[in-house]
C-alpha cells in the first residue's frame, strides 16, 4: 500500500508516495519512492503534470528516514537533511481539492484537506475579493500584452479567520514545504489558499460572464469566471483594486451593500380553476395573455449588517436619513462603485443622485440570477434571491407500476420482472403536457410562470424536454433497468419525482428499512434481536433476495456483527467470505461462537492457511492483507456473499486491497462501517463500487456528476440526486437516536485535575529549562525531534518521576496523578464495578499493573501489544465473564479498537493521546450495545502543565484537531520557541 504525501511545488500541490519495496533509481533517488503510474492509479487521476522534485528529507547518505505512516522502523539516530529526488504529480487545483478531501493519506495530505476546507468556508461566506495580478508567463518568452495579467479571486482573511490562518500555518508539517524550503509555512499556506479559493469561485461561476467584452476592464470582469483568468493589464484598474483590498483588510465595516431581486407583481384577482371557453387551463392563459417579456423586475439596493444579516435597510430609506451603523451614505456609494465593476448593468441605476434600484426585463433578471448574483456574492456583497431561485426547475417524473402481486421479492416479484413505466415533464411536483411545453418554447424567455410558479428555463433544458416529449415515454422494462435509469438520471433534466410501487417503491422510498416487515430473530441465533436490528435484518434480506449489495453504516456498537450473523443463519446457504482488519479476527470468532453456534466458521489467515479448509464452511474469516495476497485462491470459490468489515479499508478505490476484494466474485456483497460514508464522496463511490459494481457509473462520471458539483459548488440538486441514488443501499442509524435505541445508558465525561508533587514540579522545570535551551539552538528536523522528545519527557513526568527516570524506584507517594488514580480505582472497586484504564505508554503500564494489584488487593489485568492472541483472548474472556470487581489496564495502541468490554462501567484515560478520535474509539470499548450501566469517562490532566494547555487548545479548535492533529501530537512540534515556552511553562496551581 502506498503512503501518499503532498508538498507545495510553487504552482500547486505535488503528490508523491512511499512504497513498501525498494525502487530502482540513480544517485540521490529516493529508494522507496513510488513511480508515477502507481501514484496516478492510487489517487484516481485521469491526467496530471508529472515531474521530478528534489525534497529536503531527514536521513543518512544511504536512505531517508521512512515516514511514520509506513510502519517501517529506522535505525538512524542522528539524521541529517539532504536532497532526495522523487517522482511526483501535480494535478489541477480541482483534482487537488478532490484528492485532499477524499483521500486519507499522510499528515501532509490531512493538512491540505484542512486548507481546502478553510478555502471552501471562505468562499461559502463570501470572504473573497476580485483582483488583477501579473501573469507568471514562461521564462524566456516575450510577454503577450493581451495575457499579461490574470483576473483572480483572493481570500479575505481578517478577524477570526486570521487566527485560524495562523493556527493552520503553525500546524503545517514541515514535509508540506520541503520543496519550498526557503519559504515560511505562512507564505506557503497563503499561496495555496489563494490558488484554492480562486479555483473554487471559478467552479461556482459555471457560466462565463465576459459577454462582448471590449475594454480591458470588461475583459477583466469576464476573465473572473473564465478558465484561466488571462486578461490585459490595466494599471488604473489595478490601483483601484489594490485600494479596495487594502480598505477591506484594514477596516471592515459593520454593513455591506446588498442586492435583492424582486419579482413582478402578477397576482390575479380572479384566477379560474377550470378551463375557459376555449379549453385553455389557467396556466395556458397566464402564459398567453400576460407575456413574461413585458413584466418588470427590480433589483433593490440596500445596506445589510455583516454580523447580523437580519439588519436590512433599503437604499431609499438611507437617502431619507434613516440611521444605520457607520457612515451609511458613504458605505452605500463606495459599495456600489465596487459592485459596478462586477455587474456593469448596474451603471444604469447610478445615473441618478440617489440610486436605490435597478429595473430589469425578464432576460435581465435571468442574467442577474445566473451571472451577476454569484459574482457579487463571491465578492462579499449581500445577495437576496426569491425562494424559488434554483429550485423550481423543469425536470422529469417517472411513474412505475409493477405487474406482479406483491411488494417484496419473497412474494414473487424481483428485479428481473417487467414493470410498466411512464415519463412525464414536471415543475415543482406538477406535470405539464405537450401543449404547455410548446407554449414555453414559443415564448423563448428564460423565466416563465407555470401554474403560478416562476421557473428558470434555459435553452438546453428546453431542447432536452422537447426530446423527451418526442421520444418513448411509456412502455415496459425490467425493474432493474428502470432502477439504473432512475439512479443515473438524465444529463440535462433532473429527476424530480419517482412514483413507484412494488420493489422499486420499496427501494426508492428512502425508508425501505421501516416499510418492510421486521424479521424475527432466526432460530439459529442465540440472542434476541432488538427492534431496529430486526428491521436491519429485513433490509439486508430484501437486498440479498434482489441480488443487490448494501452498506450497513450503523454507528459503532449498534450490533452490525450480530445482524450480519443473523442474515447468514436466516439464509443458510452458500459460504460467506468476511474480510476484516487482523485485529477483529478474534472478535468475529468469539461473536460467531456466541451468537451463531451452528455456523461452521473457518479462519483463513496465517502461515498455515490451507484453501482446502474452506470447503464446508459457512463463514470464512480472513484479513485484507490475506485477501490481497491469496486473491487467486479466493477467486476459485463460489461465494454466496463477500462482506467487508471496517469498509473504510477500501475507501481508496485504487489501492491493491480495494481492487482485490472487488475482484472476488459473489452473488451478494455487503459493506460494514461505523463511519457515515456520505461525508467523503470519493470514498462513497469506492465502497458502493464494491457493494454494487457499476451502479453509480465510472469514477470519472461520478466525479463529474456528483463529487465536483457538491464539494466545489454545494449544488443541492446534485446532493439530492446522490441521496436518491445511494439511499436505497445505505442504512445508517446512530446510537444517540432515541427512536433507534432507547435503552443505551448515558456517557458522562469528567476531567480530573491532578496536582504535581514537589518532586514532579522540580523535574518538570528542569526538563523545560534543559530542552528549551537545546531547542533554541536547533533547526529543521533536529528541532522537531527535540520538541517531540520534550513533550514525551514532560508527559512522563506528569505520570510519575519513575516513568521519566526509569530507575525502578518506588511509585507510592511521588505522583499526584497516581494518587488520584489510586483513589478512583478504590472507589470503583468498593462499588463492585469494573474499569478500563488506558495508557499511551506500555512501559508505564508495566509499572502500574503490579503496583495497583498490591495496593488494591484485586486482580489488575494488563493487555499490551506484546501479548499473543490466545493470551489476549483469555484476558478479555476473564474480564467479561468473572463477576468479581476488577481493573483492566490496556495499552491504547494495542486495545483502542476491536474489543467488546461492556463489563466495564468506568473508563479512565491515565495519560492523554491528544487526539479526540483515538480516545473516543478507546472509550467505545465499553460504551456500546450490551452496556447496561451509565459509563463514566475520566481524563486525568495535570493542572498548570502542558497537559492542561494542550487540552485547552484542542477544546478551542476541535475541527483543527480532528482534521490536522491526526494520530498524535506531531502538530505541536512546529510551534515557535515563544509559543513552546507558553505551552511548557509550569504555573503555581501545578504543585500540591
Amino acid at each position: 500500500m502506498l503512503v501518499v504525501h503532498g508538498v507545495w511545488a510553487g504552482d500547486g500541490v505535488a503528490f508523491w508516495a512511499e512504497q513498501p519495496v525498494r525502487a530502482a533509481g540513480g544517485r540521490d533517488a529516493h529508494p522507496f519512492a513510488a513511480p508515477v503510474p502507481a501514484l496516478v492509479e492510487e489517487l484516481g487521476l485521469d491526467e496530471a503534470d508529472a515531474r521530478e522534485l528534489t525534497l529536503l528529507l531527514p536521513g543518512t547518505a544511504k536512505e531517508p528516514v521512512p515516514s511514520p505512516e509506513t510502519g517501517r522502523q529506522s535505525a538512524v539516530s542522528r539524521p541529517r537533511l539532504r536532497g532526495w529526488r522523487v517522482p511526483a504529480v501535480v494535478p489541477s487545483v480541482a483534482e487537488t481539492l478532490r484528492v485532499a478531501g477524499g483521500y486519507d493519506g499522510s499528515a501532509t495530505v490531512r493538512h491540505w484537506a484542512a486548507v481546502a476546507g478553510f478555502a471552501r468556508d471562505l468562499v461559502r461566506r463570501g470572504r473573497v475579493i476580485p483582483q488583477l495580478a501579473p501573469s507568471p508567463g514562461p521564462a524566456g518568452t516575450p510577454a503577450d500584452p493581451q495575457r499579461a495579467c490574470r483576473a483572480v479571486w483572493e481570500p479575505v482573511i481578517t478577524r477570526g479567520d486570521a487566527t485560524y490562518f495562523e493556527e493552520l500555518a503553525l500546524a503545517m508539517p514541515p514535509a508540506c514545504r520541503t520543496g519550498a524550503a526557503e519559504q515560511s509555512s505562512g507564505e506557503v499556506l497563503l499561496e495555496a489558499l489563494e490558488a484554492f479559493t480562486d479555483a473554487l469561485v471559478r467552479a461556482a461561476l459555471t457560466e462565463p460572464t465576459g459577454g462582448r467584452a471590449v475594454t480591458a476592464r470588461e475583459r477583466w470582469a469576464g476573465a473572473l469566471s473564465g478558465p484561466d483568468g488571462a486578461c490585459p493589464d490595466d494599471p488604473g484598474l489595478r490601483e483601484e483594486l489594490t485600494r479596495w483590498r487594502d480598505a477591506v483588510l484594514s477596516a471592515e465595516g459593520s454593513v455591506r451593500v446588498c442586492f435583492r431581486l424582486i419579482e413582478p407583481d402578477v397576482t390575479d384577482a380572479l384566477e379560474p380553476t377550470g378551463p375557459d371557453a376555449d379549453g385553455h387551463r389557467p396556466a395556458d392563459r397566464e402564459l398567453r395573455d400576460e407575456p413574461d417579456e413585458v413584466r418588470e423586475w427590480r433589483v433593490e439596493v440596500a445596506l445589510q449588517g455583516v454580523e447580523d444579516p437580519s439588519l436590512y435597510v433599503p437604499a431609499a430609506k438611507v437617502w431619507g436619513g434613516e440611521s444605520v451603523a457607520g457612515a451609511a451614505e458613504r458605505e452605500l456609494l463606495a459599495g456600489l462603485g465596487r459592485a459596478v465593476r462586477l455587474y456593469p448593468e448596474l451603471e444604469r441605476a447610478l445615473r441618478v443622485a440617489e440610486p436605490d434600484e435597478l429595473v430589469l426585463d425578464t432576460a435581465g433578471a435571468f442574467g442577474f440570477l445566473k451571472e451577476a448574483a454569484p459574482l457579487l456574492q463571491a465578492a462579499g456583497f449581500g445577495v437576496l434571491l426569491p425562494r424559488w431561485a434554483g429550485r423550481n426547475r423543469l425536470g422529469l417524473k417517472v411513474t412505475s407500476r409493477s405487474r406482479g402481486p406483491g411488494a417484496v421479492a419473497g412474494q414473487g416479484l424481483g428485479l428481473r420482472d417487467l414493470v410498466d413505466f411512464r415519463v412525464d415533464l414536471a415543475v415543482a411536483g406538477e406535470t405539464i403536457g405537450e401543449e404547455e411545453l410548446a407554449e414555453l418554447a414559443r415564448l423563448k424567455v428564460p423565466l416563465v410562470r407555470v401554474r403560478g410558479r416562476w421557473v428558470e428555463l434555459d435553452e438546453r433544458q428546453l431542447a432536452a424536454a422537447l426530446r423527451v416529449v418526442g421520444g418513448e415515454r411509456t412502455g415496459a422494462v425490467p425493474a432493474a433497468e428502470l432502477l439504473r435509469q432512475v439512479i443515473r438520471g438524465d444529463g440535462e433534466l433532473p429527476l424530480l419525482e419517482v412514483d413507484a410501487d412494488g420493489v422499486l417503491g420499496d427501494l426508492l422510498s428512502g425508508d425501505t428499512e421501516r416499510r418492510l416487515r421486521p424479521m424475527a430473530t432466526p432460530a439459529g441465533i442465540d440472542a434476541v434481536l432488538r427492534p431496529y436490528q430486526e428491521r436491519g435484518l429485513a433490509w439486508l434480506s430484501f437486498l440479498s433476495e434482489l441480488g443487490l449489495g448494501g452498506v450497513l453504516a450503523d454507528d459503532m456498537g449498534l450490533g452490525k456483527t450480530i445482524t450480519t450473523l443473523a442474515l447468514l443463519v436466516h439464509e443458510g446457504r452458500g459460504p460467506t467470505l468476511l474480510v476484516c482488519p487482523m485485529s477483529l479476527l478474534g472478535n468475529w470468532q468469539r461473536e460467531a461462537a456466541r451468537f451463531a453456534p451452528g455456523l461452521q466458521v473457518c479462519t483463513y489467515h496465517g502461515p498455515g492457511r490451507d484453501p482446502a479448509l474452506i470447503a464446508g464452511a459457512d463463514l470464512v474469516l480472513t484479513t485484507y492483507g490475506t485477501a490481497q495476497r491469496d486473491l487467486a485462491a479466493l477467486r476459485e470459490v463460489s461465494w454466496r456473499r463477500v462482506v467487508c468489515d471496517e469498509a473504510q479499508a477500501i475507501k481508496n478505490s485504487g489501492t491493491l486491497q480495494a481492487r482485490a476484494v472487488r475482484a472476488i466474485p459473489a452473488a451478494h456483497r455487503l459493506a460494514l462501517t461505523g463511519t457515515p460514508v456520505e461525508n467523503h464522496l470519493a470514498e462513497l463511490w469506492s465502497i458502493m463500487e464494491f457493494a454494487n459494481p457499476g451502479l453509480l457509473g465510472t469514477r470519472a462520471g461520478f466525479r463529474e456528476r456528483f463529487q465536483e458539483p457538491i464539494e466545489a459548488r454545494q449544488d443541492e440538486q446534485a446532493a439530492e440526486a446522490l441521496r436518491r441514488a445511494t439511499g436505497p443501499f445505505v442504512l445508517r442509524r446512530v446510537k444517540t437516536d432515541k427512536s433507534v435505541i432507547t435503552d443505551l445508558p448515558e456517557k458522562l465525561e469528567i476531567k480530573e485535575w491532578c496536582p504535581l508533587t514537589t518532586e514532579q514540579a522540580s523535574l518538570y522545570q528542569a526538563v523545560v529549562d534543559d530542552m528549551l535551551s537545546k531547542i533554541d539552538g536547533s533547526e529543521g528536523i533536529e528541532r522537531r525531534g527535540l520538541v517531540l522528545a520534550t513533550m514525551a519527557k514532560l508527559k512522563q513526568v506528569c505520570n510519575h518521576p519513575a516513568h521519566l527516570l526509569k530507575d525502578g524506584s518506588r511509585l507510592a507517594g511521588r505522583s499526584g496523578k497516581l494518587q488520584r488514580l489510586e483513589q478512583l480505582t478504590e472507589e470503583i472497586l468498593a462499588e463492585g464495578e469494573k474499569a478500563l484504564l488506558f495508557t499511551q505508554y506500555a512501559e508505564f503500564g508495566a509499572m502500574l499493573q503490579p503496583h495497583l494489584e498490591r495496593r488494591l488487593g484485586r486482580p489488575v489485568l494488563w493487555l499490551h501489544g506484546g501479548l499473543p492472541k490466545k493470551a489476549r483472548d483469555r484476558l478479555v474472556d476473564r474480564f467479561q465473564g468473572d463477576d468479581e470487581p476488577m481493573l483492566f489496564l490496556l495499552s491504547l495502541k494495542a486495545a483502542g479498537v476491536g474489543l467488546n468490554l461492556t463489563a466495564a462501567s468506568h473508563v479512565v484515560h491515565v495519560d492523554r493521546w491528544w487526539n479526540p478520535a483515538v480516545e473516543d474509539q478507546a472509550t467505545d470499548r465499553a460504551f456500546r450495545i450490551g452496556q447496561r450501566k451509565n459509563v463514566q469517562v475520566r481524563k486525568l490532566i495535570c493542572a498548570g502543565t502542558l497537559e492542561e494547555r494542550v487540552d485547552e487548545l484542542i477544546e478551542r479548535k476541535k475541527a483543527l484537531a480532528e482534521r490536522v492533529v491526526g494520530a498524535g501530537e506531531d502538530w505541536l512540534a512546529d510551534l515557535s520557541t515563544r509559543e513552546l515556552r507558553e505551552v511548557f511553562r509550569l504555573t503555581s496551581e501545578a504543585v500540591v
